[in-house]
């Protein structure tokens, strides 16, 4: 079973920045790929980065392509979404996700273990 916790999520002005953090509560957490997703009020749940288990490899959603970085450091069980130039179409809950010896997919049902979410509001 993997317990994965959110933080830094919060409310900040249109150009401003956060980082997100997800903890993981797994001593394997070097075979799991990391992603994050989001969903905006009365929205689908949306793909928005992922990082493979070995960090090698990376994908964003087009949207946040040169704003968002996503990383992870295995020796903290932590992956990070480093957001800047945040938009208030940017606005959402954002989730982490992990899935067991994945490649970083970019569709939910890839992902078995879900964290409950982080709001990010970004104000114009």
């Amino acid at each position: 079973q993997v317990q994965l916790v959110e933080s830094g999520g919060g409310l900040v002005q249109a150009g401003g920045s956060l980082r997100l953090s997800c903890a993981a509560s797994v001593r394997t957490f070097s075979s799991y790929a990391m992603g994050w997703f989001r969903q905006a009020p009365g929205k689908e749940r949306e793909f928005v980065a992922a990082i493979s288990w070995s960090g090698g490899n990376t994908r964003y959603t087009d949207s946040v392509k040169g704003r968002f970085t996503i990383s992870r450091d295995n020796a903290k069980n932590t992956v990070y979404l480093q957001m800047s130039g945040l938009k208030p179409e940017d606005t959402a809950l954002y989730y982490c996700a992990a899935d067991y010896r994945g490649l970083g997919a970019e569709t939910a049902e890839s992902y078995r273990y879900w964290g409950q979410g982080t709001q990010v509001t970004v104000s114009s």
